[in-house]
């Protein structure tokens, strides 16, 4: 069987994981939105799942250093499409 994900399922995910982040550090959702340039709506949107902008993430992995990760990532399926395309 397909395993089927949606992107609701990514946004959840990726609010859960801003979520126990910000709390492994011992922030507040509001002592975060300041540290981010952020309002505290915004951080309880990401947190929620609701629509977090692609600036609002990339802010969130640099504060907790995990932009790398996220490049490092893009950067491999770059290479994986660019092998895949010498291959024709």
């Amino acid at each position: 069987m397909f395993d089927f994900i949606t992107i609701k399922d990514v946004k959840n995910n990726i609010g859960e994981w801003c979520k126990k982040m910000r709390k492994s550090e011992k922030l507040t959702q509001e002592q975060l939105a300041i540290e981010l340039g952020l309002s505290r709506y915004t951080i309880v949107n990401l947190e929620n799942g609701e629509n977090p902008t692609l600036d609002t993430l990339l802010k969130v992995l640099q504060y907790f250093d995990k932009m790398n990760t996220l490049n490092q990532f893009v950067s491999n399926k770059i290479k994986d499409l660019d092998i895949s395309k010498s291959m024709y």
